[in-house]
């Protein structure tokens, strides 16, 4: 089983990766992260997971070492937010799939056309 994290899980984009991994055959979601929402049991943000094991399990904040321990996380943040994540976790040697912005162009210059903001 691939161990997975999600970063962002109180948001929309990660309430849909959390429903399309929940019972993925090849992943088990092994930790859900929030900075507004850490503490909270994962039931209360996703009431479909309520009576599951995943919905029992509290939301972490950002900074809990689960993350470390996954081979792959997923990070569901606001564009800036992911630049400054992702060489964290690719330093522990976890993979990192960005489902913002931050890494969607190889140009700089595109993303700053695109999103009027520099590229961070």
């Amino acid at each position: 089983m691939i161990k997975v994290g999600i970063v962002g899980a109180n948001g929309y984009t990660g309430g849909e990766l959390i429903r399309l991994l929940h019972k993925h055959p090849e992943a088990t979601i092994h930790a859900l992260t929030s900075r507004s929402q850490a503490g909270r049991p994962a039931w209360e943000l996703f009431p479909a997971l309520h009576g599951t094991a995943l919905g029992r399990e509290t939301v972490l904040d950002l900074n809990d070492p689960r993350l470390s321990q996954c081979d792959v996380v997923f990070l569901a943040v606001p564009h800036g937010v992911a630049a400054e994540m992702a060489p964290g976790f690719l330093a522990a040697g976890v993979k990192v799939i960005d489902l913002g912005a931050d890494f969607r162009f190889k140009d700089p210059a595109l993303y700053e056309a695109w999103y009027k903001i520099p590229h961070p």
